[in-house]
């Protein structure tokens, strides 16, 4: 009889037991997910403020995923403290594994300053159209550890940070004009007062072709099978792909009209006939 009244007593208590550790799991999980909430919306919040005040959108989107991993971090301490964790202890434990780990992964750090250094130095911006690490492309996302281009095809191409800072950036769209270079070669038949004149003319005809700084025609070069000129002009940097096909085609055409002709490497063979000794 007494074992059978002590069963209730024991249900009693592991139900108010039950009770007390739901409500602590409850309340728990109630400060990860609101709290889960919370950090998305600020960071959302401190991306969009950062991009308003004129930041760019790369370096403003790795700013919020720094936030946005510190503010997890946070939540998930405050949640371990709800279920009664010594998070005091736990931060010093995860201080010294944070040690170990770090120097197994000196890559993944590097990476990390590196993009630190992308956003603070700003060799680049969304939309960029650059060459970094043997890649060219333009500027779609810089994360916390990589760098993402997308290539003139519609490839997406991801480079680490640090292989980034390491190289030579050249950045395509850092200035608003850019001057186009290009080598035509005429054969030495030609007349060069000719060849400049037409060169003139397709400047002229051309109104992507900016006015100052200067354009220059000039003879670069007595090849081996060519007189080579230097043809520069200025352009807009959006204009500049367009206007170097453009001006290439031109120039073929136009050289075929006015009859002046663009060698090809070529040998001249000349045969001798020796003589026969007399008899």
């Amino acid at each position: 009889m007494e074992f059978l009244n002590a069963i209730p007593m024991d249900t009693s208590q592991l139900f108010e037991i039950g009770l007390q550790w739901g409500g602590t799991l409850l309340s728990a999980l109630a400060v990860l997910v609101f709290g889960m909430w919370v950090a998305k919306r600020l960071t959302q919040w401190a991306t969009s403020l950062l991009h308003r005040k004129s930041m760019d959108e790369a370096a403003a989107g790795f700013v919020g995923q720094i936030a946005y991993a510190i503010l997890v971090v946070m939540v998930l301490l405050t949640a371990l403290d709800q279920l009664g964790v010594d998070t005091t202890s736990m931060i010093a434990a995860l201080g010294a594994a944070g040690l170990a780990i770090g120097l197994a992964l000196q890559s993944s750090l590097s990476n990390l300053a590196s993009g630190f250094l992308l956003v603070t130095l700003r060799p680049f911006k969304k939309g960029d159209y650059v060459e970094a690490a043997g890649t060219s492309g333009s500027v779609d996302q810089i994360t916390m550890l990589q760098t993402r281009l997308v290539t003139p095809d519609n490839r997406k191409v991801t480079v680490p940070n640090s292989s980034v800072m390491s190289n030579t950036i050249t950045n395509y769209s850092a200035l608003p004009t850019r001057r186009l270079d290009l080598v035509v070669g005429v054969s030495y038949d030609d007349d060069i007062r000719q060849v400049k004149a037409v060169l003139e003319e397709l400047v002229a005809g051309d109104e992507r072709i900016m006015k100052e700084p200067s354009h220059l025609i000039a003879v670069s070069e007595l090849a081996d099978s060519s007189v080579n000129f230097n043809f520069r002009m200025w352009c807009q940097a959006s204009d500049y792909w367009a206007l170097k096909w453009d001006m290439t085609e031109r120039i073929k055409l136009t050289f075929d009209e006015r009859g002046i002709s663009i060698p090809y490497p070529q040998r001249d063979v000349h045969f001798h006939q020796a003589s026969t000794p007399a008899e």
